[in-house]
């Protein structure tokens, strides 16, 4: 009987490694493919910019619009690009970071350019307690299936009887005057 088996566990064996080499490849099928977000700033497009001459104008006109003015600097324009992927049960995780800072006095001409990337970061400790919103708590089929067809009747701006086109902004009155 031992005989018998000898044959068959190489054999097992064999569409056992065989199983495993063929479905390994599938795993890569479910990896995320980075994420390339923002206006990406080349070294070419930054030699074209010369401090103390260019103006916003000539910035933009290169550049197009900043992803931000920040907010207590607004002469400082930031263009802001990342490289982003998802982690695993978790939300998606920057690999890469370049940020480029145009720095420009009151008549707007360009004073400063700064470039950082993600060893500059700052790290920010989140506060653990909880901020309560309004609504409940939904669970995660809730969610799933929570989107689909996106009908609430009752519920938002021009619901309920004579709304007619005030949920547009208009003035409740539609072409029969009875909201309808």
């Amino acid at each position: 009987m031992l005989h018998n088996l000898t044959p068959t566990l190489p054999r097992c064996l064999r569409f056992a490694c065989l199983g495993v080499v063929l479905t390994l490849p599938a795993c890569g099928l479910f990896a995320d493919a980075p994420h390339f977000r923002g206006i990406e700033v080349s070294q070419h497009d930054l030699n074209e910019l010369s401090v103390g001459t260019s103006s916003e104008a000539d910035a933009q006109a290169l550049l197009g619009p900043p992803t931000f003015q920040e907010q207590f600097a607004p002469n400082n324009w930031d263009y802001v690009a990342q490289v982003t992927k998802m982690r695993i049960a978790e939300t998606e995780g920057v690999k890469q970071q370049h940020v480029v800072v145009l720095t420009f006095d009151n008549n707007g001409i360009l004073q400063k350019i700064t470039q950082k990337g993600l060893h500059d970061q700052v790290k920010v400790a989140m506060d653990p307690a909880a901020t309560p919103v309004p609504g409940g708590n939904a669970s995660i089929i809730q969610q799933i299936i929570g989107g689909v067809g996106s009908y609430n009747p009752g519920l938002g701006a021009g619901s309920g009887p004579g709304a007619g086109a005030s949920g547009l902004g208009g003035n409740g009155l539609s072409s029969g005057g009875n909201g309808f």
